[in-house]
């Protein structure tokens, strides 16, 4: 079995900065590509940003100059800084995991289960 476990969102001012971390844990071989995603109440979830095993990164225009994903492989760890926030960056953010390796499974996709990140103004 495979978890992904989000931490490090709560609130936070409108200027201000937090740091999303993402721990993949379970029986897996390998993870290609990890990505942070987010969904604001009465919206559909929206990509933010994705990287790959070998470090290729792309941003979703709402995320480039302000939004900064990184990985660390040995911790299958996926992190998202995110500065400058904004009251409409306030959401629900999930991390995404679409090819786990998973011993005597194969490739799954896992969804963290979400942290919440809320700005106020």
């Amino acid at each position: 079995q495979v978890q992904l476990v989000e931490s490090g969102g709560g609130l936070v001012q409108a200027g201000g900065s937090l740091r999303l971390s993402c721990a993949a844990s379970g029986d897996i071989l390998r993870i290609n590509t990890m990505g942070w995603y987010r969904q604001a109440p009465g919206k559909q979830r929206e990509l933010l940003a994705l990287i790959t095993s070998s470090g290729r990164i792309s941003y979703a225009d709402t995320a480039k100059g302000r939004f900064t994903i990184s990985r660390d492989n040995a911790k299958n760890t996926v992190y998202l800084q995110m500065n400058s926030l904004k009251p409409e960056d306030t959401a629900a953010y999930y991390c995404k995991a679409p090819s786990v390796w998973v011993v005597g499974v194969g490739r799954v996709d896992y969804w963290g289960q979400g942290t919440q990140v809320t700005v106020s103004s």
